[in-house]
């Protein structure tokens, strides 16, 4: 199966059709050809990260969530706005690029950077066909209790513009679906813009090591069955803990990712050498769909 990018000064890996690489997405980006990509999602720093210490000790008593908790204080995820407004329309002009016209991009985020992309589209000519709300059921309590709990995500899904929409939408697929534990989608109904999902990770999704702000393969296996291609490329020019290719992966799918940090990078490719064993043993998978 050919690669992508086949340049041996590029750390990589290349494991059952799913390729990483050790670099800066906004270098590796223009690497790709044109409308070579069938679904990107990218889940970008937020620029939510704070120098301000907050944490909760282990012990806490608080039920639900786990052990010792810290505010995000990642250097990566500590962007100035111009610096943020600039990362963003060179990312999303390339994705333009990439991803094909029946194709879509999915973009993962809050406050702190979401409307930076919604700039960024106007600007592009891209328009966003949703705005999904993530709400998060077991969201961290407000520790410093000066403002509301925040309890949700915002996730974007763009198409690439044009004349003629072309995206595609798996509209009979994802109606006739039901998502354990959603309580507002029931199979046979229409899928709503807000999603009910807990940030839960399974043990399985934690074994090999963990990401930051890695997503649950839920949310990830939910846009595929909306918009995933039953052949063809994902994108995650992000890919942090390599959650969107393992998924990927998992419903038979080819994938590209790019990763600057050296840690992420190596719990990807753990992470998808597991899977891929996994699939390939054909052991058992927890899924969401049912």
């Amino acid at each position: 199966m050919k690669r992508f990018l086949c340049e041996p000064s590029l750390d990589s890996a290349f494991i059952g059709g799913v390729e990483i690489y050790h670099g800066d997405a906004n270098e590796l980006l223009k690497k790709l050809p044109d409308n070579s990509i069938d679904l990107a999602i990218a889940d970008p720093p937020y620029g939510a990260s704070t120098k301000t210490p907050t944490s909760i000790p282990d012990g806490h008593g608080l039920k639900g969530f786990g052990g010792a908790w810290k505010a995000a204080d990642h250097k990566w995820d500590l962007l100035e706005p111009l610096d943020q407004l600039d990362a963003v329309a060179n990312w999303m002009s390339e994705l333009k690029r990439v991803v094909k016209p029946e194709g879509s991009i999915w973009v993962h985020g809050s406050y702190h950077n979401l409307g930076f992309v919604n700039v960024v589209c106007q600007l592009l000519d891209l328009e966003i066909i949703n705005e999904v709300i993530w709400f998060k059921r077991n969201a961290m309590p407000n520790l410093r209790r000066s403002r509301l709990t925040a309890s949700h995500e915002g996730i974007l899904w763009i198409h690439t513009g044009g004349e003629k929409r072309k995206y595609r939408f798996n509209y009979e697929k994802i109606k006739e679906l039901g998502y354990e534990g959603d309580s507002l989608k029931c199979a046979g109904k229409q899928m709503r813009t807000v999603w009910d999902i807990p940030n839960n990770k399974t043990k399985y999704e934690l074994s090999l090591g963990s990401h930051p702000t890695q997503k649950p393969e839920r949310v990830i296996q939910r846009i595929i069955d909306i918009a995933g291609p039953e052949e063809g490329v994902v994108l995650s020019p992000f890919l942090g803990g390599g959650t969107d290719l393992v998924v990927a992966m998992r419903n038979g799918l080819r994938g590209i990712g790019f990763e600057i940090e050296r840690e992420y990078f190596d719990l990807t490719r753990r992470r998808l050498s597991g899977e891929f064993a996994s699939k390939e043993s054909q052991l058992p998978l927890v899924a969401e769909r049912k």
